[in-house]
């Protein structure tokens, strides 16, 4: 009966043993790997093989899936990192553009800027957008090419000869290209510093328009004619902003040098009033008309001169209708406008 149970278990193990018929009876996976320490990998196949398919693998298949596995390794893990520095630029990009202004920004932004908090928050938001679209351009330049990098050392280039030559390269790029690295600081400034942004009326002398786009090299503006503009922000030495906060409405009106200068004063103030009063426009006009008085004298005319601080960017839109509501109220009181002296 013992026999006959040792034969069993004997046959047992005999059976098992086809399971893995490339058990390793003896040796290792330093002499199978060989030459070098052996990888994770050339170990699993050893395990898993004999000697002689780990010899192969080792030969022709290890160096070059482990350089795979390592490349896709380091993508994935820049594009991760890419994701997160996007999601956090963005988040704070969001929470400046979004969040409201303290009691004491908002003093100080009425003593300095003389302008109003809403057109302020506004503008920083527009700020905050743009920023945000640039340093995510920064952040994936900087993150993907590290992994670039990262994977030529891993394919074994000698990135040393490489370095050198792209540090000649951009030297010689840098000569070449002086305007567009000046247009690119330009553009960094002149975000950083908030001149203007899209939306804004501006004038940078050769065009005057709407800004439609901001980028880091290029200002793309719209004139009143429908032309599109685009301004190389390095070419931009002096920039006027005409929706920056706040605008002035100026009308300087010539009548008759016979009228009585009180009387035009007075209609023109009242008339200035009314405006500011309307529904439609008191959220246009910031603070109370001013006539400012005779400011020349051209031959048979007075000048009379009529300011309104307005919401920016606003200036022609009150300008025309106190024109028409001028004319309506000098018609009612018999005053002649005159047109004045041209120069010789």
């Amino acid at each position: 009966m013992s026999a006959t149970m040792n034969a069993l278990a004997a046959q047992a193990v005999t059976a098992a043993e086809p399971l893995l018929p490339w058990a390793q009876n003896g040796g290792s996976a330093e002499k199978a790997c060989a030459p070098g320490e052996p990888s994770i990998a050339c170990r699993i196949v050893w395990n898993l093989s004999n000697d002689d398919f780990t010899r192969f693998y080792r030969t022709w298949l290890d160096g070059p899936l482990n350089t795979t596995v390592t490349i896709v390794i380091t993508l994935a893990i820049a594009l991760i990192l890419r994701n997160i520095a996007h999601r956090m630029i963005t988040k704070v990009t969001l929470r400046m553009a979004e969040s409201t202004m303290s009691e004491k920004v908002r003093e100080r932004s009425r003593t300095v800027f003389e302008g109003s908090p809403a057109l302020l928050s506004q503008r920083r938001a527009q700020r905050a957008r743009t920023l945000g679209s640039v340093l995510r351009s920064i952040s994936s330049i900087v993150i993907m090419g590290t992994a670039a990098f990262s994977c030529l050392g891993v394919i074994g280039l000698n990135l040393a000869p490489v370095l050198a030559s792209a540090t000649v390269i951009g030297m010689a790029v840098g000569f070449g290209a002086q305007n567009i690295v000046k247009d690119f600081l330009a553009g960094l400034f002149m975000l950083l510093e908030d001149q203007y942004g899209v939306g804004d009326f501006i004038d940078v002398g050769t065009a005057k328009g709407t800004v439609e786009a901001v980028t880091l090299r290029v200002t793309r503006m719209r004139d009143v004619n429908g032309v599109v503009w685009y301004v190389p922000n390095g070419e931009i030495k002096k920039v006027g902003n005409e929706s920056q906060n706040w605008g002035r409405t100026v009308l300087d009106i010539p009548v008759d040098i016979t009228e009585d200068v009180e009387k035009v004063k007075e209609i023109l103030q009242n008339t200035a009033d009314e405006l500011a009063s309307d529904p439609h426009w008191e959220e246009l006009v910031l603070e109370e008309p001013s006539v400012w008085g005779v400011q020349e004298l051209a031959g048979n005319a007075l000048v009379i001169r009529v300011v309104l601080k307005t919401a920016p960017g606003k200036q022609g839109d009150v300008a025309r209708e106190l024109r028409e509501r001028v004319k309506v109220a000098f018609d009612e009181a018999g005053v002649s406008v005159a047109t004045p002296a041209t120069p010789v």
